[in-house]
């Protein structure tokens, strides 16, 4: 019996269908890759290029347990996003809530977050008020970059600053703008530089004053600094009486104990570099004593207290920022707390 044998050309045709079988196999291998990662990715919801791990997932500023909100700075789909750990576990893996700040801090269910909105020819930037689920309550346009933010222990009271020009408090050529705003009422009072001042005891005016660095002792008095004629100045703020009153000097970026008595704050050191000249201090508010953190790097922060014995701030770090720890009373030694992260609040 002859086998029929196969027409002329028979060979190239093979060749071709093994070629496109091949290209078929390959290209349905290729394609469950690329499902198979996303799938992944997907699931995790991470991209982190070896950062903390962060989830997606929902942020309460009331929360059942004590809770460290903070601005992740962790490279992924969820930087500058606000994250939540548990305060007693902060290298735990995050919850990112989707709500992007530059800025934020919180108290009693009530967080302020300092925006930045891009445009197609430049950035503005805006206030906004923070319900306990992150929803907005109120928005406020600011006036430049913003660069400090607090909430009074109420949550009835909030307070931010920006930059009007310049971008460093390093230098002397810049100027701030500072407002407070009733959170029952939506009373706005956008320029605290319109108060009464009254400076060692004196009534003072001058063109040059700055205010920044609110941090509330409660719904009337708070703390900040005022800069003029080169020096600065921690002054006691009444928000009814609108007035301001200087208590100390060499002081910028207060943040008050929740005790009430001591306040933190960076302060010009004698002999520091004119670029990063602020070292950590502590102000006894009762007997005007300074006393030294063991915190001896520059600090460029609005500095919060953990509790009453122990400072928490923001230090450069790989993804731009770190969050350490240092003792209040000078004792003991920095460490760090949570990388990647900036402008945190302790809630519940």
């Amino acid at each position: 019996m002859t086998l029929p044998q196969p027409p002329a050309g028979g060979a190239p045709i093979a060749r071709l269908l093994t070629l496109l079988i091949a290209v078929l196999l390959l290209g349905g291998i290729g394609t469950g890759a690329v499902l198979y990662a996303a799938d992944r990715s997907g699931k995790r919801d991470e991209e982190q290029q070896g950062g903390p791990a962060v989830r997606a997932g929902s942020v309460s500023l009331q929360p059942a347990g004590q809770q460290l909100v903070f601005r992740s700075m962790a490279w992924g789909p969820h930087r500058d996003e606000l994250a939540t750990v548990p305060a007693d576990h902060p290298d735990g893996e995050r919850t990112a809530s989707g709500v992007k700040c530059l800025r934020f801090h919180a108290a009693a269910g009530t967080g302020i977050c300092l925006q930045a909105v891009h445009g197609a020819l430049e950035d503005t930037y805006r206030t906004v008020i923070l319900d306990a689920k992150l929803h907005e309550l109120h928005t406020f346009p600011a006036a430049g970059i913003p660069t400090r933010a607090r909430v009074s222990p109420s949550g009835y009271l909030a307070a931010w600053t920006v930059f009007v020009s310049g971008d460093s408090y390093a230098g002397t050529d810049f100027s701030t703008r500072t407002a407070i705003v009733d959170t029952r009422t939506w009373a706005l009072q956008d320029n605290l530089e319109t108060y009464a001042i009254t400076k060692d005891g004196h009534p003072f005016q001058s063109h040059d004053t700055n205010i920044w660095g609110v941090t509330f002792a409660d719904d009337t008095r708070f703390y900040a600094t005022l800069a003029t004629g080169g020096h600065t100045y921690l002054v006691q703020g009444d928000v009814t009486a609108r007035t301001l009153t200087t208590l100390h000097q060499n002081v910028e970026c207060p943040s008050l104990s929740p005790d009430g008595t001591r306040v933190a704050y960076k302060k010009r050191a004698p002999g520091a570099p004119a670029d990063a000249p602020w070292r950590l201090y502590v102000l006894d508010l009762r007997t005007m004593t300074e006393t030294a953190t063991a915190e001896q790097r520059n600090i460029d922060d609005q500095a919060l207290w953990a509790d009453d014995s122990t400072l928490v701030y923001a230090l450069p770090g790989d993804f731009g920022a770190d969050l350490w720890t240092t003792p209040a009373d000078g004792s003991g030694s920095p460490r760090r707390l949570v990388s990647a992260a900036v402008a945190p609040a302790y809630l519940g």
